[in-house]
């Protein structure tokens, strides 16, 4: 089912998690909050509007990282039922990808709805102080490779770092449907 994001609760407070990587490194959210801002995003293995992104996300969150904006993924999924988004799938996805950042199971789904994600991919951005301030789209590219693409969360955190403010106008992300339990 495609599902479009909420539009940003500007100020609102990430709650903070641990979570496990697929070889069992435990990550805390508020360990990543660094002085640049945090970027959680909410993707998983077998949605089609990941995998079209997917070398494009790992471009820009590698563009990010090496800027100092930190950058977390969390997989939300009930994989029980969708095996694609298993761990062991997560770390070929990755792997597939390029992805340099930490991916993370969420196994009981209690971030995905503290977060209240809705899709993948779905992209929270933080300033410094764990604040909202960008909930919107990859790019402008929708699901085609554009090189003349406007790269709207890369845009956004650079903001985000410089000012501790996301851009006012935002573009909701869509994609599938997150499978509750």
């Amino acid at each position: 089912m495609l599902l479009d994001t909420p539009i940003c609760d500007f100020g609102w407070k990430a709650p903070d998690f641990t979570l496990k990587n697929p070889n069992g490194d435990m990550f805390t959210m508020s360990k990543h909050l660094g002085e640049k801002g945090l970027l959680i995003m909410f993707i998983c293995n077998h949605c089609p509007y990941v995998k079209a992104i997917a070398a494009r996300l790992a471009e820009d969150t590698k563009l990010l990282m090496s800027e100092g904006i930190n950058v977390l993924a969390v997989m939300s999924n009930d994989y029980q039922v969708f095996d694609a988004d298993s761990p062991a799938n997560m770390l070929r996805f990755a792997e597939q990808h390029g992805f340099t950042f930490p991916y993370l199971v969420d196994e009981n789904q209690h971030v995905g709805k503290q977060y209240g994600a809705v899709c993948t991919p779905d992209f929270f951005g933080f300033n410094a102080q764990g604040e909202l301030q960008y909930r919107g789209r990859l790019d402008d590219a929708r699901l085609q490779d554009d090189p003349n693409r406007v790269p709207e969360l890369v845009n956004a955190m650079q903001l985000i770092a410089a000012t501790g403010k996301g851009p006012k106008q935002q573009t909701a992300s869509m994609g599938c449907s997150i499978k509750w339990r």
